[in-house]
């Protein structure tokens, strides 16, 4: 079991974000982690019928098979499962402490008016 598989059975064992989770979160993955934390306690994590969107600091992110983000795209390596961007570490983290927002819409349909 790597690093974060670790973490992450920690925290579906816990269903919260303890601070013992929370410190292993931060210490695999640092910046992106802390981001990730904030955006889960921000309630920034948003379930639409058809995506999981992640509210960034300048735009949203669908968070499916990986993210739309300019540092997935540019600065993660795929092969490195440490190597993720905040928006999937939001989104790992929302969906097993059910602290996603739910909005029973299609994403699609809400992204034609923003």
């Amino acid at each position: 079991m790597n690093a974060v598989e670790e973490w992450q059975a920690d925290l579906d064992d816990a269903g919260e974000l303890t601070p013992e989770v929370v410190q292993r979160i931060l210490a695999v993955h640092g910046d992106r982690g802390q981001h990730a934390i904030e955006a889960v306690t921000e309630r920034r994590v948003k379930q639409y019928r058809d995506f999981v969107v992640v509210v960034g600091y300048e735009d949203e992110y669908v968070v499916e098979d990986g993210c739309t983000c300019k540092d997935s795209e540019y600065n993660i390596d795929p092969d490195d499962p440490t190597e993720q961007c905040w928006h999937v570490l939001a989104y790992e983290i929302a969906r097993r402490v059910d602290a996603m927002d739910d909005h029973d819409m299609w994403y699609s349909d809400v992204r034609d008016f923003l």
